[in-house]
């Protein structure tokens, strides 16, 4: 007969006059008590790595932004294929549209919302490496009068759209967005000063519609104006470089007139363009100032460089070094496409962020400003250079 033996445990007598020296069990949280002191572990969540959290709503930019950009080619390709003179919306807008319609309609998803939200980076990427497609060395090539012209035109595009958006009552970020997209080149000039002041995704937006407005119909209008006032292939291309905002409708509605008066819309831009580190600079320290007043510190100058955005001089420094003509050709093409690539998912994510009825609360009121300042300053700088064209003809 095998006799059984009990192994007994002394258990720690508690003496109730003295607090218990007895402790929880340091193990794993996931086995921790639970919060309704049934006894049983209660798993605690872990989330996912962050860079696997943006990956979903980052593909959703990406689908997004694509999306868009096929429809301006298609457009373009059926446009060419049936010999048609069709308005070039650019891809930023129709990546806007297709982003609005996701949000407003179906909305964006808990999982992609992380990834969504790193547009912002995806623009300062892209600001960057647009400092290479704008050449600082474009502006001596134009000649004494036509620099001019460009300096009077900057100047008056700017007040013209101050003054408009203070009398329709403006948000002020959405009247330095439409100045400085009407003074420089429009979408690119817009895109890298949204970030720069840190305007709002629907001032954006609405900056960008009210801009392209007048550059589609551009290109219907803008060579009747032309052959009626009889002017030359140079005066024509001055003024389209000079009203037409963004650079492929000025392209084209120079080369409507002539291939002569195209080169000079090309040239008359490119001068416009170059100048968009400077004024988008001095808007950044504006606005930075700005929000010094307001914080009320001490050390401005130590506020203003914390505040102020950074990438707008990586922007600056790029295209010093396109000036320098320290990239060849073919890595100014790889620069200028990635830039493109990045500003697709920047206005996919505007698009996706972007609430319609936040939009509507302003009416029409940012279009007519867009509208009105773009045909006041198309005006202006015709008279500005009929002008010049008889004084040195």
């Amino acid at each position: 007969m095998v006799t059984q033996m009990s192994t007994v445990t002394t258990l720690p007598v508690i003496d109730a006059r003295r607090p218990s020296t007895l402790r929880e069990p340091q193990g794993r949280p996931e086995h921790r008590r639970g919060a309704t002191g049934s006894g049983r572990p209660q798993p605690v969540e872990r989330g996912a790595p962050p860079w696997v959290q943006i990956v979903p709503g980052t593909i959703l930019l990406a689908a997004v932004g694509f999306a868009g950009k096929i429809a301006e080619q298609s457009i373009g390709a059926y446009g060419r294929a049936h010999q048609l003179t069709l308005p070039n919306i650019e891809y930023v807008l129709w990546a806007i549209v297709f982003g609005l319609i996701v949000s407003n309609t179906v909305g964006v998803p808990a999982v992609c919302r992380k990834g969504v939200d790193t547009y912002e980076f995806w623009l300062k990427v892209g600001i960057v490496l647009l400092g290479v497609r704008f050449l600082l060395g474009d502006v001596v090539k134009l000649g004494t009068v036509s620099l001019v012209c460009v300096a009077l035109e900057l100047a008056v595009a700017i007040l013209v759209m101050t003054a408009l958006g203070r009398a329709f009552r403006l948000p002020p970020k959405l009247i330095s967005l439409l100045s400085i997209g009407s003074s420089i080149c429009g979408v690119s000039a817009i895109i890298a000063a949204k970030g720069a002041i840190e305007a709002d995704d629907e001032d954006a937006s609405y900056a960008i519609a009210a801009i392209l407005a007048l550059g589609a119909v551009s290109l219907f209008v803008f060579p009747v104006i032309g052959h009626a006032f009889a002017m030359s292939d140079q005066a024509y291309g001055l003024w389209v470089g000079l009203a037409v905002d963004n650079t492929a409708e000025a392209t084209a509605a120079g080369a409507l007139f002539s291939d002569t008066a195209g080169r000079f819309a090309v040239l008359a831009k490119t001068t416009r363009n170059a100048t968009i580190g400077f004024v988008v600079l001095g808007y950044a320290l504006h606005w930075a100032r700005v929000r010094a007043r307001g914080a009320g510190v001490g050390n401005k100058a130590a506020f203003l460089w914390e505040k102020f955005p950074k990438f707008v001089l990586g922007f600056v420094i790029v295209s010093a070094l396109a000036t320098a003509g320290l990239f060849t050709r073919g890595e100014v093409a790889d620069l200028a496409n990635l830039s493109r690539w990045a500003f697709l998912l920047t206005f996919a994510g505007v698009g996706l962020r972007t609430n319609v009825s936040e939009l509507a609360r302003q009416g029409w009121r940012p279009l007519i400003v867009g509208v009105v300042g773009e045909c006041v300053i198309a005006v202006i700088t015709l008279v500005m250079v009929l002008a010049a064209a008889r004084a040195f003809s």
